[in-house]
């Protein structure tokens, strides 16, 4: 099991921290995200860690002594959306997890050994999100960009199985081929053949995850994690 982390954005909205900072090594309790987010990992045994890099690349580099992972940078991350991060690591994609490294986990709920592939996610009160319509067996049959509501949204943390892996890779090669791809976010790729995949929706508890957006979440967050 192996897990790919994305973390090429440039994180515009925390400006000014991120000019020298990115997003994701923004430290919570003296933490970075990202650095949290291995924990975790390691504590589940996936020893396998992909790190997708672009922005202030070089900020990532103690990573790999300190946590023995592979640093693959995204020298496009200012052109596309991050479907093109995962077609770069598209050959790590089957039996990963992949995670959006600007994400705090206040918990680890990570599987040990998950057996089918998974969005992790949680009920929340939301505006313009992609939402995650499943049936009464928890497997997803749709996911829509929806303007407002209360329900299962995207939060950036899935596993993705060996046989789903590989189909989505071969989606992601197509896209790419195409070239019509440059505001796409990877999530499009699953939406679109949501039907050719077996993803199930694990349910987690609305403050499991927190999603740093602007400074304002940022103050909030450490308010709440003293």
């Amino acid at each position: 099991m192996r897990a790919i982390l994305l973390a090429a954005g440039m994180g515009t909205r925390l400006r000014p921290i991120t000019f020298t900072t990115p997003k994701s090594l923004i430290p919570i309790n003296g933490e970075p995200l990202l650095e949290r987010q291995i924990r975790f990992l390691k504590e589940i045994g996936v020893r396998e860690i992909v790190v997708v890099t672009g922005y202030l690349h070089k900020k990532f580099s103690y990573l790999k002594e300190k946590y023995h992972v592979t640093l693959i940078r995204n020298d496009r991350f200012d052109c596309y959306n991050n479907v093109y991060s995962m077609y770069l690591v598209r050959k790590y994609l089957p039996g990963a997890y992949v995670i959006d490294a600007d994400n705090y986990l206040r918990r680890n709920f990570l599987l040990k050994k998950p057996d089918t592939s998974l969005y992790f996610s949680a009920k929340k009160p939301f505006r313009n999100e992609w939402v995650i319509h499943a049936d009464r067996t928890n497997k997803v049959r749709n996911i829509t960009i929806d303007e407002k509501g209360n329900n299962y949204i995207l939060c950036g943390i899935s596993y993705w199985s060996e046989a789903d892996g590989r189909k989505l890779v071969r989606k992601l090669e197509e896209t790419v081929a195409n070239g019509n791809f440059k505001d796409l976010y990877w999530d499009n790729i699953v939406k679109d053949n949501i039907d050719d995949l077996n993803v199930y929706l694990k349910k987690i508890d609305a403050p499991d995850t927190y999603e740093i957006d602007c400074i304002d979440d940022l103050h909030r967050l450490r308010q709440e994690v003293l």
